[in-house]
């Protein structure tokens, strides 16, 4: 941008002889912009009010004011004191803290600060340059102005005889400095200004009348000081001088000026440097002592008798780059030379680098590009030259470059794609080094965090979960709990489990099971029936809580667990209810001689399907015997002419479950070698039967429902507690191998003659019982019946089969049928 504007105001009025001066307004606004790379510049004059305006920041860097706000646009000093403040609403840059130039800047000019502006969203950094200028807000002041200025002088003192005065300081720069000195009026003296060899200036006293002790032996003056501004300002000291006799002779220097270089970090008590003077009077008149006459800074002293200047404080480059010292040689005619004395401060390396973050993102999305700015910092050295100049890098090997902006100013980039489920947080040190030797470096960490995406879904342990359930359990009971992990963070990794929609058998498998979806808890819907359905298999899915959200599935398999909740059921003989069907064994049958074989089966599987056979009660002394494992009845001994033809056997069927279950079945035998006789003798048989099952039946009746109570009562307290522990030592601690016996089909003997329900069993053939549910052995006997669907082809099955139905063809054949009711 060119110069847009230059407006400047003034009124000046000055009156003369120290009268009341009337200062009209000065109005002085000086604008000067100039914008190459995001830089600015105004001028302005210092004291300005609070809340001035300095300049249209938004109008000269061509930015909306919109923009000022959305970026949250703010200023960056690094100093105490924030001179200005940005209106982001207007877009204008105002004065927020007095300004004073000489507090400021000193004696150089120009005087300027300059500071930064940024913005977010994406970053951009300007750089405001502001130059104060000076007004007269200052009046020359003489180092000790509350203290005259005393002078022996000696009333020989030659005409033109020169003494000098203190000399006024002006903190004002430019036309308003110190521009006139005047002397009080009076008879002896006048001022004369001179200069020294680098510019400056200096007032002496110069006598232009003798003097008289004798008229006037004390003079008292006033030297005024006047600057050049508008309006003038003024200061003054008193001047006392006290008239002497016969010292014509003043000290001189051999140097006019005396210049020395000092490093700043010299010890107190230090010479800097040694002035000398002489006198040409002799005696007490020629005794010379030295004397500084501005000490307001403290930092050195002179030894009197010497002329040694030693240092007394502690010396600072940051803050004062030069001394310069006035030095004084009196005689003791009161005569005073004068030379001036140059301290230049010599730098060395005591600043270490100073890192000031001015903005961070923090945390940084872990799908950040390669590139990204994480923060924006300042480093500044108060060191001059090579020990100014700053290096800056970061420890470690870490993802992350420093990439330089404008001046002083650095970026912290990503140097490549982050990963918040491998690293979460970063611990940057980001380190400032100057160029001085040795080097000073600063350190600081920036902890920097890895906001979440979600990009990982739920993840099983396993692509299969098995779960097991006992048959006849409780609606409402847990089965199983899936979980699943997320590596994501918060929402993204909040998983909530979902049932899919399936069949089992044709229903849907939320008939069967529901499902927690916050817990992942599997629970029963219904009570199961291991006899029919024995495996579920349901798809479970879990989903995180992202936007959008990821999912994954897993298959859970459900294991009906058998129960001993089937009584065995006898399939052979059958017990009808019209006719009377006995067994026949002929008078000369051997001992085992084969009578007959009860086959039952029971629909439980495993141990709880193991039978056994017992006979309970027989009509003569025992003569038949039943296999405990194969159920056959055999005779035991010879039959004889005083056993009855009448034979009346009850076996009981028991399984080995725990509880264990029971059925019973009677067996009728008619031991005789020919079919009438069987006829006469079961004739009287089937009445007498009739006639004890009327007389009996309300005794077993009431016997039955007393034992009934009294079993329920002891399953219902006693089985419930031990039954798991029982079922548990049997099934999976046993070594002992289970003998099942599972017929694929068999019809139900409840008068119809065949069964309501078709039921089919796998065989397992492992040997280990808490793995599988039944193992299949051998036959203990060669008359056990045993039909397996899913073994049928086994040629060992085949010819087990066809040797019991043989047996059974026989028995069979055997079988006499007696009517109830004989014509």
């Amino acid at each position: 941008m060119e110069l847009r504007g230059l407006i400047a105001v003034g009124l000046r009025w000055r009156s003369f002889h120290g009268l009341r001066q009337q200062l009209g307004a000065l109005l002085f606004l000086l604008c000067v912009v100039n914008m190459v790379g995001g830089q600015i510049r105004y001028s302005i004059p210092e004291e300005m009010k609070k809340g001035s305006v300095i300049g249209n920041v938004a109008q000269d860097l061509a930015l909306d004011v919109r923009r000022l706000r959305s970026g949250r646009a703010r200023i960056v000093t690094g100093e105490n004191i924030q001179y200005t403040e940005l209106k982001t609403d207007k877009g204008l840059l105002v004065v927020n803290e007095r300004i004073d130039r000489e507090q400021l800047c000193g004696d150089v000019t120009p005087c300027s600060f300059s500071f930064e502006m940024i913005l977010e969203n994406p970053i951009e950094l300007h750089q405001i340059t502001i130059e104060v200028l000076d007004i007269n807000d200052h009046a020359p002041i003489f180092p000790n102005k509350d203290r005259a200025l005393t002078f022996e002088i000696s009333e020989s003192a030659a005409v033109g005889g020169a003494f000098p005065l203190q000399s006024a300081k002006d903190l004002d720069v430019g036309q308003n400095t110190l521009k006139d000195y005047i002397l009080s009026p009076n008879e002896n003296f006048v001022l004369k200004q001179q200069s020294n060899p680098d510019g400056s200036k200096y007032v002496e006293m110069v006598l232009q009348k003798p003097l008289d002790r004798e008229k006037q032996p004390h003079l008292n003056l006033k030297l005024i000081a006047v600057d050049g501004g508008t309006p003038q300002r003024s200061g003054s000291v008193n001047i006392d001088v006290t008239v002497l006799d016969v010292n014509d002779n003043v000290p001189i220097f051999n140097q006019t000026i005396y210049k020395a270089s000092v490093m700043e970090n010299i010890s107190k008590g230090t010479c800097i440097v040694r002035v000398n003077a002489t006198d040409a009077d002799s005696g007490s008149n020629g005794l010379i002592s030295y004397s500084l006459s501005n000490t307001e800074s403290g930092v050195f002293n002179i030894d009197y008798k010497t002329g040694s200047i030693l240092l007394s404080g502690q010396l600072d480059y940051e803050k004062e780059r030069k001394y310069e010292l006035r030095v004084e040689a009196k005689d003791q005619g009161g005569f005073v030379g004068t030379s001036k004395v140059i301290v230049d401060v010599i730098d060395v390396n005591d600043n270490p680098p100073v890192l000031n973050i001015m903005s961070i993102l923090n945390p940084v999305s872990e799908d950040s590009l390669p590139g990204t700015t994480i923060a924006v910092f300042n480093i500044k050295d108060s060191d001059s030259e090579q020990n100014g100049k700053v290096q800056c890098s970061i420890d470690g090997k870490l993802p992350f470059k420093i990439q330089s902006s404008v001046k002083n100013y650095y970026n912290l980039v990503s140097d490549q794609y982050f990963d918040r489920e491998t690293i979460q947080e970063y611990n940057i040190t980001v380190t400032a080094t100057d160029l001085g030797n040795p080097p000073l470096f600063t350190s600081k960490m920036i902890n920097l965090k890895i906001s979440d995406v979600n990009d990982n879904p739920p993840v099983f342990d396993r692509n299969i979960f098995s779960a097991f359930i006992i048959e006849n359990n409780s609606p409402g009971v847990s089965i199983f709990a899936v979980s699943a992990h997320d590596s994501d963070l918060n929402q993204n990794a909040r998983i909530s489990y979902i049932l899919e929609d399936t069949e089992v058998s044709g229903a849907p498998v939320s008939t069967y099971v529901s499902l927690n979806s916050e817990t992942g808890v599997i629970s029963a819907v219904r009570t199961f029936d291991y006899e029919q359905i024995k495996e579920l298999q349901l798809t479970v899915k879990a989903q995180d809580g992202g936007s959008p959200p990821l999912s994954s599935n897993v298959t859970v398999k459900i294991l009906i667990q058998d129960q001993n909740d089937n009584p065995p059921q006898v399939l052979y003989p059958v017990q009808t209810g019209g006719s009377l069907v006995a067994e026949m064994v002929p008078r000369s049958a051997d001992v085992g001689y084969l009578v007959t074989k009860v086959v039952a089966v029971d629909v439980d599987s495993g141990q709880n399907a193991w039978l056994s056979y017992k006979l309970q009660r027989a009509t003569d002394r025992p003569l038949f015997e039943v296999g405990l494992q194969n159920g056959e009845i055999r005779t035991i001994r010879q039959v004889t002419d005083k056993d009855a033809v009448k034979q009346r056997l009850s076996v009981t069927v028991e399984d080995n479950g725990q509880p264990s279950r029971s059925a019973t079945v009677i067996v009728n035998v008619a031991v005789a070698d020919s079919f009438p006789e069987v006829m006469s003798e079961f004739t009287d048989f089937t009445q007498d039967k009739e006639y004890n099952d009327n007389l009996t039946f309300y005794l077993v009746l009431a016997l039955a429902v007393v034992s009934f109570l009294f079993i329920t009562c002891l399953v219902v307290i006693i089985s419930v507690k031990i039954y798991r522990w029982r079922q548990s030592r049997v099934l999976y601690h046993s070594n002992l191998p289970v003998i099942p016996y599972y017929p694929p089909r068999y019809s139900d003997t409840l008068g119809t003659g065949t069964l309501q329900h078709v039921y089919n069993y796998e065989v397992c053939r492992t040997t280990d019982s808490r793995k599988s549910d039944m193992k299949f052995m051998p036959p203990m006997s060669d008359s056990l019946v045993s039909v397996d669907g899913a073994d049928a082809d086994d040629p060992r099955v085949e010819k087990q089969m066809s040797g019991n139905f043989s047996q059974m063809s026989t028995l069979v054949s055997k079988i006499i049928i007696i009517p109830s009711k004989l014509e």
